[in-house]
């Protein structure tokens, strides 16, 4: 047996609202079966869905919904990282540069070095920081990620 990595999906939080029902063309088998007391919400293909629960959105625009406790144990957002910290992974992926090397301290620019290594508002070094930045910024490697907005 193999094991395989699932790639990077959307996911929305179903709120109940009619502008979502409307979005994945949710199924109110209340009215169809005229006995529309409480809604029962059904995502075509996927089976019920409960306000809390998550609608996912594959890379060919299918959807199919995930449990409000399975979700949140199984899933992980991507991490968020500055603009800056993005061009370099991407420099390093595009020349060919190892993750060894991206995370090399002597070869990283100066801002992502302050950003990974200083505590914030200070020059101090953050030890602590610096091992959860350099977690991000592999994961970010790895799995992709997302870019924080500007402030």
């Amino acid at each position: 047996m193999k094991v395989y990595c699932k790639q990077p999906f959307q996911a929305e939080q179903f709120d109940g609202s009619s502008k979502m029902v409307d979005k994945y063309e949710l199924i109110d088998t209340g009215i169809i079966l005229g006995t529309h007391s409480s809604p029962e919400l059904y995502l075509t293909g996927s089976g019920k869905v409960d306000i809390g629960d998550w609608i996912a959105t594959g890379i060919k625009g299918e959807h199919w919904a995930i449990e409000d406790d399975v979700f949140k144990k199984m899933y992980a957002e991507l991490p968020v990282i500055p603009k800056y910290v993005s061009d370099w992974i991407e420099k390093c992926k595009n020349g060919g540069t190892s993750i060894g090397d991206m995370l090399c301290s002597e070869r990283r620019p100066e801002k992502m070095r302050d950003w990974m290594s200083l505590a914030p508002g200070t020059y101090n070094f953050d030890q602590r920081r610096y091992s959860k930045c350099q977690e991000l910024v592999a994961r970010a490697w790895l799995d992709g990620y997302q870019v924080e907005e500007d402030k």
